[in-house]
Protein backbone atom coordinates (compact mmCIF):
# COMPACT_ATOMS: atom_id res chain seq x y z
CA UNK A 1 0.00 0.00 0.00
CA UNK A 2 2.85 2.37 0.84
CA UNK A 3 4.53 1.62 -2.52
CA UNK A 4 1.25 2.29 -4.36
CA UNK A 5 1.04 5.68 -2.68
CA UNK A 6 4.60 6.51 -3.76
CA UNK A 7 3.88 5.51 -7.37
CA UNK A 8 0.73 7.66 -7.43
CA UNK A 9 2.68 10.65 -6.14
CA UNK A 10 5.34 10.14 -8.83
CA UNK A 11 2.76 9.92 -11.62
CA UNK A 12 1.02 13.04 -10.34
CA UNK A 13 4.28 14.99 -10.66
CA UNK A 14 5.12 13.65 -14.15
CA UNK A 15 4.90 15.89 -17.23
CA UNK A 16 5.47 15.55 -21.00
CA UNK A 17 8.94 16.34 -22.35
CA UNK A 18 7.57 18.76 -24.97
CA UNK A 19 5.31 21.65 -23.97
CA UNK A 20 3.31 24.15 -26.01
CA UNK A 21 4.52 27.73 -25.57
CA UNK A 22 2.94 31.12 -26.16
CA UNK A 23 -0.81 31.74 -25.94
CA UNK A 24 -2.71 28.44 -26.01
CA UNK A 25 -6.23 29.82 -25.53
CA UNK A 26 -7.87 33.25 -25.37
CA UNK A 27 -11.44 34.54 -25.19
CA UNK A 28 -11.20 38.34 -25.61
CA UNK A 29 -14.78 39.00 -24.49
CA UNK A 30 -14.34 37.11 -21.18
CA UNK A 31 -10.73 37.94 -20.37
CA UNK A 32 -9.35 41.11 -18.82
CA UNK A 33 -7.29 42.60 -21.62
CA UNK A 34 -3.94 44.18 -20.83
CA UNK A 35 -0.23 43.38 -20.81
CA UNK A 36 1.69 40.92 -18.62
CA UNK A 37 5.19 41.56 -17.22
CA UNK A 38 7.60 38.82 -16.16
CA UNK A 39 11.24 37.78 -16.16
CA UNK A 40 12.05 34.66 -18.18
CA UNK A 41 14.84 32.17 -17.69
CA UNK A 42 16.74 34.00 -20.43
CA UNK A 43 17.41 36.52 -17.61
CA UNK A 44 15.53 39.26 -19.47
CA UNK A 45 12.29 40.99 -18.59
CA UNK A 46 9.42 40.77 -21.05
CA UNK A 47 6.16 42.65 -21.55
CA UNK A 48 3.69 40.70 -23.67
CA UNK A 49 0.24 41.42 -25.08
CA UNK A 50 -2.80 39.14 -24.98
CA UNK A 51 -1.56 37.15 -27.98
CA UNK A 52 1.83 36.60 -26.43
CA UNK A 53 3.63 39.10 -28.64
CA UNK A 54 6.57 40.74 -26.92
CA UNK A 55 5.99 44.50 -26.99
CA UNK A 56 8.95 45.46 -24.81
CA UNK A 57 12.10 43.86 -23.42
CA UNK A 58 14.63 45.01 -20.83
CA UNK A 59 18.09 43.36 -20.65
CA UNK A 60 17.79 42.87 -16.89
CA UNK A 61 15.97 40.40 -14.70
CA UNK A 62 13.72 41.20 -11.78
CA UNK A 63 12.96 39.20 -8.67
CA UNK A 64 10.29 40.27 -9.41
CA UNK A 65 10.21 42.99 -12.06
CA UNK A 66 7.67 45.69 -11.12
CA UNK A 67 6.15 48.02 -13.73
CA UNK A 68 5.20 51.15 -11.82
CA UNK A 69 1.83 52.85 -11.73
CA UNK A 70 2.34 56.29 -13.38
CA UNK A 71 0.73 57.78 -10.25
CA UNK A 72 4.01 56.86 -8.49
CA UNK A 73 6.33 58.27 -11.17
CA UNK A 74 4.92 61.78 -11.70
CA UNK A 75 3.03 60.55 -14.74
CA UNK A 76 5.93 58.84 -16.51
CA UNK A 77 4.76 55.64 -18.19
CA UNK A 78 6.63 52.38 -18.53
CA UNK A 79 9.15 52.67 -15.69
CA UNK A 80 10.22 49.33 -14.20
CA UNK A 81 12.01 48.20 -11.03
CA UNK A 82 14.73 45.68 -11.91
CA UNK A 83 17.90 44.04 -10.59
CA UNK A 84 20.79 45.74 -12.37
CA UNK A 85 23.95 43.93 -11.24
CA UNK A 86 24.87 40.62 -9.69
CA UNK A 87 27.89 39.70 -7.60
CA UNK A 88 30.12 37.24 -9.49
CA UNK A 89 30.29 33.69 -8.21
CA UNK A 90 27.48 34.05 -5.65
CA UNK A 91 24.57 31.60 -5.71
CA UNK A 92 21.44 33.75 -5.91
CA UNK A 93 18.58 31.26 -6.39
CA UNK A 94 16.06 31.73 -3.60
CA UNK A 95 17.98 34.49 -1.84
CA UNK A 96 19.41 37.93 -2.44
CA UNK A 97 23.04 37.29 -1.60
CA UNK A 98 24.10 37.55 -5.24
CA UNK A 99 22.19 40.79 -5.87
CA UNK A 100 24.57 43.77 -6.03
CA UNK A 101 22.27 46.59 -7.11
CA UNK A 102 18.63 47.33 -7.87
CA UNK A 103 17.09 50.25 -9.67
CA UNK A 104 14.41 51.98 -11.70
CA UNK A 105 14.69 51.85 -15.49
CA UNK A 106 12.58 53.84 -17.93
CA UNK A 107 10.83 52.60 -21.08
CA UNK A 108 13.94 53.26 -23.17
CA UNK A 109 16.29 51.43 -20.83
CA UNK A 110 17.79 54.46 -19.12
CA UNK A 111 18.68 53.90 -15.46
CA UNK A 112 16.92 56.57 -13.38
CA UNK A 113 17.80 55.35 -9.89
CA UNK A 114 20.00 52.67 -8.35
CA UNK A 115 20.72 51.39 -4.89
CA UNK A 116 23.50 49.05 -3.91
CA UNK A 117 27.22 49.66 -3.51
CA UNK A 118 26.81 53.44 -3.36
CA UNK A 119 29.49 54.43 -5.86
CA UNK A 120 28.52 56.85 -8.60
CA UNK A 121 31.42 55.49 -10.67
CA UNK A 122 29.81 52.06 -10.55
CA UNK A 123 26.48 53.56 -11.64
CA UNK A 124 27.69 55.90 -14.36
CA UNK A 125 24.30 56.00 -16.08
CA UNK A 126 22.34 56.88 -12.94
CA UNK A 127 21.07 60.42 -12.60
CA UNK A 128 21.01 60.31 -8.79
CA UNK A 129 24.00 59.50 -6.58
CA UNK A 130 23.10 56.93 -3.95
CA UNK A 131 24.18 56.03 -0.46
CA UNK A 132 25.50 52.54 0.04
CA UNK A 133 23.40 49.56 1.00
CA UNK A 134 24.37 47.64 4.17
CA UNK A 135 27.32 45.40 3.43
CA UNK A 136 27.93 47.08 0.09
CA UNK A 137 25.19 45.28 -1.86
CA UNK A 138 21.39 45.53 -2.07
CA UNK A 139 20.79 41.78 -1.47
CA UNK A 140 17.15 42.32 -2.51
CA UNK A 141 15.04 39.21 -2.99
CA UNK A 142 11.44 38.18 -3.73
CA UNK A 143 9.79 41.63 -3.45
CA UNK A 144 10.02 45.42 -3.44
CA UNK A 145 7.47 48.21 -3.68
CA UNK A 146 7.51 51.88 -4.61
CA UNK A 147 5.67 54.05 -2.05
CA UNK A 148 3.57 57.15 -2.63
CA UNK A 149 6.20 59.28 -0.85
CA UNK A 150 8.81 58.30 -3.44
CA UNK A 151 10.66 55.89 -1.16
CA UNK A 152 11.10 52.22 -2.02
CA UNK A 153 10.41 49.26 0.29
CA UNK A 154 13.06 46.59 -0.24
CA UNK A 155 12.92 43.01 1.05
CA UNK A 156 16.51 41.85 1.50
CA UNK A 157 18.74 39.25 3.16
CA UNK A 158 21.16 39.66 6.03
CA UNK A 159 23.57 36.96 7.17
CA UNK A 160 24.42 37.18 10.86
CA UNK A 161 24.67 35.19 14.07
CA UNK A 162 21.62 35.33 16.36
CA UNK A 163 21.77 34.17 19.99
CA UNK A 164 19.51 31.22 20.76
CA UNK A 165 19.88 29.58 17.33
CA UNK A 166 21.98 26.44 16.92
CA UNK A 167 23.17 27.49 13.47
CA UNK A 168 26.31 29.62 13.32
CA UNK A 169 24.52 32.11 11.06
CA UNK A 170 20.98 32.93 9.91
CA UNK A 171 20.00 33.95 6.41
CA UNK A 172 17.69 36.54 7.92
CA UNK A 173 15.02 38.65 6.23
CA UNK A 174 15.10 42.43 6.54
CA UNK A 175 12.93 45.21 5.14
CA UNK A 176 14.40 48.60 4.30
CA UNK A 177 12.55 51.77 3.36
CA UNK A 178 15.04 53.49 1.06
CA UNK A 179 14.83 57.17 0.12
CA UNK A 180 15.58 58.43 -3.42
CA UNK A 181 19.08 59.43 -2.26
CA UNK A 182 19.72 55.91 -0.96
CA UNK A 183 19.31 56.51 2.78
CA UNK A 184 17.49 53.97 4.97
CA UNK A 185 14.51 55.73 6.56
CA UNK A 186 13.08 52.64 8.33
CA UNK A 187 14.08 49.02 8.76
CA UNK A 188 12.76 45.79 10.23
CA UNK A 189 14.55 42.51 10.96
CA UNK A 190 12.60 39.24 11.19
CA UNK A 191 14.70 37.54 13.90
CA UNK A 192 13.93 40.37 16.31
CA UNK A 193 10.27 39.28 16.22
CA UNK A 194 10.63 35.52 16.60
CA UNK A 195 8.16 35.36 19.50
CA UNK A 196 5.47 37.25 17.55
CA UNK A 197 4.97 34.78 14.68
CA UNK A 198 2.73 32.34 16.56
CA UNK A 199 5.09 29.38 16.90
CA UNK A 200 4.17 26.80 19.52
CA UNK A 201 6.87 25.91 22.10
CA UNK A 202 7.55 22.67 20.19
CA UNK A 203 7.85 24.51 16.88
CA UNK A 204 10.17 27.11 18.42
CA UNK A 205 12.55 24.32 19.41
CA UNK A 206 12.62 23.12 15.80
CA UNK A 207 13.13 26.67 14.50
CA UNK A 208 16.05 27.31 16.85
CA UNK A 209 17.62 23.94 16.00
CA UNK A 210 17.37 24.37 12.20
CA UNK A 211 20.56 23.88 10.19
CA UNK A 212 21.60 25.07 6.71
CA UNK A 213 20.60 22.98 3.69
CA UNK A 214 22.19 22.15 0.35
CA UNK A 215 25.66 23.23 1.41
CA UNK A 216 24.60 26.76 2.42
CA UNK A 217 26.56 28.59 5.10
CA UNK A 218 23.48 30.09 6.81
CA UNK A 219 20.06 28.67 7.69
CA UNK A 220 17.17 30.10 5.65
CA UNK A 221 14.84 29.84 8.63
CA UNK A 222 11.81 31.81 7.36
CA UNK A 223 12.38 32.46 3.65
CA UNK A 224 10.00 35.42 3.51
CA UNK A 225 8.92 35.55 -0.13
CA UNK A 226 6.39 38.37 -0.15
CA UNK A 227 6.08 41.95 1.08
CA UNK A 228 3.12 44.17 0.21
CA UNK A 229 1.71 47.39 1.61
CA UNK A 230 -1.77 46.81 3.05
CA UNK A 231 -3.24 49.87 1.30
CA UNK A 232 -6.58 51.61 1.94
CA UNK A 233 -9.29 49.15 2.96
CA UNK A 234 -12.72 48.87 4.55
CA UNK A 235 -11.42 47.18 7.70
CA UNK A 236 -9.36 50.21 8.65
CA UNK A 237 -12.14 52.68 7.79
CA UNK A 238 -14.71 50.76 9.80
CA UNK A 239 -17.89 49.02 8.66
CA UNK A 240 -21.49 49.98 9.49
CA UNK A 241 -20.41 52.62 11.96
CA UNK A 242 -17.99 50.33 13.77
CA UNK A 243 -14.57 51.78 14.67
CA UNK A 244 -11.75 51.03 12.27
CA UNK A 245 -9.27 48.20 12.86
CA UNK A 246 -5.73 49.58 13.14
CA UNK A 247 -4.22 46.18 12.37
CA UNK A 248 -5.14 46.95 8.76
CA UNK A 249 -3.70 50.48 8.66
CA UNK A 250 -2.91 51.29 5.01
CA UNK A 251 0.79 51.82 5.82
CA UNK A 252 1.22 48.41 7.45
CA UNK A 253 3.02 45.61 5.62
CA UNK A 254 1.89 42.08 4.72
CA UNK A 255 4.56 39.38 4.63
CA UNK A 256 4.50 35.62 4.29
CA UNK A 257 7.01 32.92 5.18
CA UNK A 258 7.42 29.98 2.86
CA UNK A 259 9.43 27.89 5.30
CA UNK A 260 7.13 28.48 8.28
CA UNK A 261 3.66 28.52 6.64
CA UNK A 262 2.48 31.84 8.07
CA UNK A 263 1.20 35.20 6.80
CA UNK A 264 1.55 38.27 9.01
CA UNK A 265 0.94 42.01 9.11
CA UNK A 266 3.66 44.29 10.51
CA UNK A 267 2.71 47.57 12.20
CA UNK A 268 4.82 50.26 10.56
CA UNK A 269 4.91 52.43 13.70
CA UNK A 270 6.03 49.76 16.18
CA UNK A 271 7.44 46.99 13.99
CA UNK A 272 5.30 44.50 15.89
CA UNK A 273 3.28 41.71 14.29
CA UNK A 274 -0.36 42.77 14.80
CA UNK A 275 -2.17 40.10 12.73
CA UNK A 276 -1.21 36.62 11.63
CA UNK A 277 -2.53 33.51 9.94
CA UNK A 278 -0.76 30.25 10.78
CA UNK A 279 1.69 28.68 11.21
CA UNK A 280 -0.68 25.99 12.51
CA UNK A 281 -3.85 25.11 10.60
CA UNK A 282 -6.52 22.39 10.66
CA UNK A 283 -6.43 19.80 7.87
CA UNK A 284 -7.98 20.76 4.53
CA UNK A 285 -11.72 20.40 4.92
CA UNK A 286 -13.04 20.03 1.39
CA UNK A 287 -14.05 22.79 -1.01
CA UNK A 288 -17.17 24.37 0.42
CA UNK A 289 -16.94 28.13 1.09
CA UNK A 290 -17.01 30.00 3.30
CA UNK A 291 -15.03 27.86 5.76
CA UNK A 292 -12.21 28.48 8.23
CA UNK A 293 -8.78 28.72 6.67
CA UNK A 294 -7.26 25.25 6.45
CA UNK A 295 -3.73 23.97 5.85
CA UNK A 296 -1.54 26.38 3.87
CA UNK A 297 1.89 25.07 2.84
CA UNK A 298 4.71 27.17 1.40
CA UNK A 299 2.44 29.98 0.17
CA UNK A 300 3.40 33.00 -1.99
CA UNK A 301 2.20 36.48 -2.98
CA UNK A 302 -0.15 37.14 -0.04
CA UNK A 303 -1.65 40.63 -0.30
CA UNK A 304 -4.81 42.60 0.41
CA UNK A 305 -6.84 43.04 -2.77
CA UNK A 306 -6.71 46.78 -3.59
CA UNK A 307 -9.77 48.99 -3.51
CA UNK A 308 -11.63 49.23 -6.80
CA UNK A 309 -11.21 45.52 -7.54
CA UNK A 310 -13.74 42.74 -6.86
CA UNK A 311 -13.04 41.29 -3.42
CA UNK A 312 -11.31 44.46 -2.22
CA UNK A 313 -10.12 44.16 1.38
CA UNK A 314 -9.84 40.38 1.29
CA UNK A 315 -6.48 38.62 1.27
CA UNK A 316 -5.45 36.79 -1.90
CA UNK A 317 -2.70 34.16 -1.75
CA UNK A 318 -1.19 31.43 -3.92
CA UNK A 319 -1.15 28.34 -1.68
CA UNK A 320 1.59 26.20 -3.22
CA UNK A 321 1.03 23.11 -1.07
CA UNK A 322 4.75 22.44 -1.34
CA UNK A 323 6.32 20.74 1.68
CA UNK A 324 7.21 23.23 4.45
CA UNK A 325 6.74 24.00 8.14
CA UNK A 326 8.05 23.31 11.65
CA UNK A 327 7.55 20.33 11.61
CA UNK A 328 7.30 19.71 7.86
CA UNK A 329 3.78 19.37 6.46
CA UNK A 330 3.39 17.24 3.33
CA UNK A 331 0.97 17.97 0.46
CA UNK A 332 -0.07 14.30 0.37
CA UNK A 333 -0.43 11.77 -2.45
CA UNK A 334 -1.94 14.19 -4.97
CA UNK A 335 0.12 17.41 -4.77
CA UNK A 336 -1.89 20.34 -6.05
CA UNK A 337 -1.88 24.08 -5.55
CA UNK A 338 -4.74 26.43 -4.67
CA UNK A 339 -5.49 30.13 -4.94
CA UNK A 340 -7.39 31.35 -1.89
CA UNK A 341 -9.35 34.53 -1.20
CA UNK A 342 -9.63 35.00 2.57
CA UNK A 343 -11.68 37.31 4.78
CA UNK A 344 -8.85 38.51 7.05
CA UNK A 345 -11.14 39.42 9.96
CA UNK A 346 -13.17 36.20 10.10
CA UNK A 347 -10.17 34.21 8.80
CA UNK A 348 -12.45 32.35 6.42
CA UNK A 349 -11.89 31.19 2.85
CA UNK A 350 -14.53 32.96 0.74
CA UNK A 351 -13.34 31.83 -2.73
CA UNK A 352 -10.84 29.35 -4.00
CA UNK A 353 -9.48 27.98 -7.25
CA UNK A 354 -8.03 24.55 -7.96
CA UNK A 355 -7.71 22.69 -11.26
CA UNK A 356 -10.90 20.80 -10.41
CA UNK A 357 -12.79 24.09 -10.89
CA UNK A 358 -11.67 23.92 -14.55
CA UNK A 359 -12.75 20.26 -14.84
CA UNK A 360 -9.14 19.10 -14.71
CA UNK A 361 -7.44 16.63 -12.34
CA UNK A 362 -6.29 18.34 -9.15
CA UNK A 363 -2.60 17.61 -9.86
CA UNK A 364 -2.71 19.39 -13.25
CA UNK A 365 -2.35 22.74 -11.42
CA UNK A 366 0.67 22.56 -9.14
CA UNK A 367 3.71 24.66 -8.37
CA UNK A 368 5.66 23.57 -5.28
CA UNK A 369 7.53 26.90 -5.12
CA UNK A 370 7.42 30.51 -6.47
CA UNK A 371 4.12 31.60 -8.22
CA UNK A 372 1.55 34.39 -7.81
CA UNK A 373 -2.12 35.36 -8.10
CA UNK A 374 -3.62 38.80 -8.82
CA UNK A 375 -7.25 39.93 -8.95
CA UNK A 376 -8.24 41.74 -12.16
CA UNK A 377 -10.74 44.58 -12.67
CA UNK A 378 -13.38 42.33 -14.30
CA UNK A 379 -13.28 39.81 -11.43
CA UNK A 380 -10.96 37.31 -13.13
CA UNK A 381 -7.74 36.24 -11.43
CA UNK A 382 -4.34 36.10 -13.16
CA UNK A 383 -2.40 33.09 -11.88
CA UNK A 384 1.27 32.28 -12.39
CA UNK A 385 1.89 28.54 -12.03
CA UNK A 386 5.51 29.43 -11.54
CA UNK A 387 7.52 26.23 -11.76
CA UNK A 388 5.90 25.44 -15.12
CA UNK A 389 6.14 28.97 -16.55
CA UNK A 390 2.38 29.01 -17.14
CA UNK A 391 0.11 32.04 -16.67
CA UNK A 392 -3.65 31.90 -17.00
CA UNK A 393 -6.78 33.89 -16.22
CA UNK A 394 -9.72 32.21 -14.51
CA UNK A 395 -13.22 33.51 -13.96
CA UNK A 396 -14.89 33.38 -10.58
CA UNK A 397 -16.40 30.04 -11.68
CA UNK A 398 -13.02 28.63 -12.66
CA UNK A 399 -13.26 28.90 -16.45
CA UNK A 400 -9.86 29.44 -18.08
CA UNK A 401 -10.23 32.33 -20.56
CA UNK A 402 -6.55 33.05 -21.31
CA UNK A 403 -3.45 30.91 -21.03
CA UNK A 404 0.22 31.44 -21.87
CA UNK A 405 3.32 29.29 -21.46
CA UNK A 406 6.69 31.06 -21.34
CA UNK A 407 8.97 30.14 -24.26
CA UNK A 408 12.01 31.60 -22.47
CA UNK A 409 14.13 28.69 -21.27
CA UNK A 410 17.47 28.80 -19.56
CA UNK A 411 19.87 26.74 -17.50
CA UNK A 412 19.08 26.61 -13.78
CA UNK A 413 20.12 24.55 -10.77
CA UNK A 414 16.58 24.89 -9.42
CA UNK A 415 14.88 21.53 -9.88
CA UNK A 416 18.07 19.74 -10.90
CA UNK A 417 19.21 18.36 -7.54
CA UNK A 418 22.41 20.35 -7.85
CA UNK A 419 22.82 19.87 -11.62
CA UNK A 420 21.95 22.40 -14.31
CA UNK A 421 18.65 21.73 -16.10
CA UNK A 422 16.69 23.64 -18.75
CA UNK A 423 13.59 25.30 -17.35
CA UNK A 424 11.11 28.08 -18.12
CA UNK A 425 10.07 28.77 -14.51
CA UNK A 426 8.72 32.26 -13.77
CA UNK A 427 8.74 33.70 -10.27
CA UNK A 428 5.84 36.15 -10.65
CA UNK A 429 3.56 37.61 -13.34
CA UNK A 430 2.23 41.18 -13.11
CA UNK A 431 -0.90 42.33 -14.96
CA UNK A 432 -0.27 45.76 -16.53
CA UNK A 433 -3.10 48.06 -17.70
CA UNK A 434 -2.76 49.45 -21.20
CA UNK A 435 -2.67 53.01 -19.87
CA UNK A 436 0.47 52.34 -17.77
CA UNK A 437 2.74 52.20 -20.84
CA UNK A 438 3.49 54.86 -23.50
CA UNK A 439 0.82 55.55 -26.09
CA UNK A 440 1.32 53.74 -29.35
CA UNK A 441 2.63 50.56 -27.76
CA UNK A 442 1.34 47.75 -30.01
CA UNK A 443 -1.17 45.21 -28.78
CA UNK A 444 -3.23 42.40 -30.25
CA UNK A 445 -6.49 40.82 -29.08
CA UNK A 446 -7.07 37.98 -31.54
CA UNK A 447 -9.09 35.07 -30.16
CA UNK A 448 -7.29 31.73 -29.80
CA UNK A 449 -9.81 28.87 -29.80
CA UNK A 450 -9.11 25.49 -28.26
CA UNK A 451 -10.10 22.06 -29.58
CA UNK A 452 -13.33 20.58 -28.30
CA UNK A 453 -12.76 18.69 -25.05
CA UNK A 454 -12.66 14.89 -25.27
CA UNK A 455 -15.91 13.08 -24.62
CA UNK A 456 -15.85 11.41 -21.22
CA UNK A 457 -15.94 7.64 -21.40
CA UNK A 458 -18.48 5.86 -19.26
Amino acid sequence: MAMAGVMMAISAAAAPSVHPTGVTRYEPDRAWNGYTLFTGQDKKTHLIDMNGNEVKQWPYEGFPPVLLDPALTKGKKGNVLLQLAQLPGVQAAGNGLGNKSIGEVDWNGNVLWQWGAGSQDAYASASVDTAGAPGGAAKQHHDWRRLANGNTLVLANKVHAVPGFAAKALLDDVIYEVTPDGRIAWQWTASEHLDEFGFSPAALKLVRAAQPKYGAQAVDWLHINDMAVVGPNRWHRGINGEPGDDRFHPDNIVIDSREANFIAIIDRKTGKVVWSLGPDFPAIAGTKVPRPVDQLIGQHDAHIIPEGLPGAGNLLVFDNQGEAGYPKVSPGIFPHSRVLEIDPVKKEIVWQYTAVDSRQPAWSFYSAFISSARRLPNGNTLIDEGMNGRFFQVTQKGDIVWEYVSPYYGASAVGGNGKQVDTNWVYRAQPVPYEWVPEGTPRAEQAVPVPAPPVARR
